[in-house]
């Protein structure tokens, strides 16, 4: 007997979908405010977020590793089934990746320790002749290749340009508030523990993204899964540190 089309259509949707994600996908990501180790395990409001976003496309099949941006980038490049985040979306990079959400806009400024008043700064060119530790191929590094600094200290990554600015190895860093405040609470330290000194020009929006061997419907799922999410607020929610 000829089952009904509706249920023929259930039926063959039962099937299809445990089949949709057919290897693990490999969640990659550095340490940031938004996202970063405790006890044992990748947490943060950017976490939460990609947690949220592949538990509602049903990818259940996920892990997630904390590693040096350089080495995280560089994964999402090269292999297959790797999501990364949070990835600065950037002409060069556009057609590397297959864009699966904005999760948040950042602004960067340069900060230094309050003790370095000889570090005086009215505008970027003046903080050329100030050694500056940033992380190599990040979008802050390569915004202060462009405008021709030669002083740059490649680090691997934020917490290592903290360390150097606060053994005075360098004069200067290039973080976000939000990272500011991380470091300076791990520090023990009060809030206004560096002092920013410019504002930079490199408003970035941060995204997850895939490897381009990646799966077209994981891809797909991801990307109508966060659509979702924002549109209901619950990204808004996350980033604003709310359950």
């Amino acid at each position: 007997m000829m089952l009904p089309f509706v249920v023929r259509i259930a039926l063959l949707w039962t099937c299809l979908v445990p089949c949709v994600q057919a290897e693990t996908i490999r969640v990659v990501t550095e340490e940031t405010s938004f996202s970063y180790l405790r006890q044992g395990r990748v947490v943060g409001p950017a976490t939460q977020v990609v947690e949220a976003t592949l538990a509602r496309a049903g990818l259940d099949d996920y892990r997630i590793g904390l590693y040096p941006w350089a080495r995280a980038y560089d994964m999402a490049l090269r292999e297959p089934n790797v999501l990364i985040y949070l990835i600065a979306r950037t002409p060069e990079r556009e057609g590397q990746f297959h864009w699966a959400g904005e999760i948040l806009r950042i602004d960067y400024h340069l900060y230094r320790l309050p003790s370095r008043k000889d570090v005086q700064i009215a505008q970027l060119e003046d903080a050329k002749q100030y050694r500056i530790g940033a992380l190599r191929g990040d979008v802050r590094y390569r915004y202060l290749q462009d405008e021709g600094f030669t002083k740059l200290v490649v680090t691997v990554s934020n917490a290592d340009s903290f360390k150097l600015l606060s053994n005075g190895q360098v004069d200067l860093v290039p973080m976000s508030k939000q990272g500011v405040r991380m470091f300076c609470t791990e520090e023990g330290l009060a809030d206004g523990c560096l002092e920013r000194v410019l504002t930079l020009n490199t408003a970035t929006s941060l995204y997850m993204a895939y490897s381009l061997q990646s799966s077209e419907d994981v891809v797909l799922r991801t990307q109508a899964a966060f659509e979702s999410l924002q549109a209901d607020g619950t990204v808004a929610r996350l980033m604003a540190g709310q359950r």
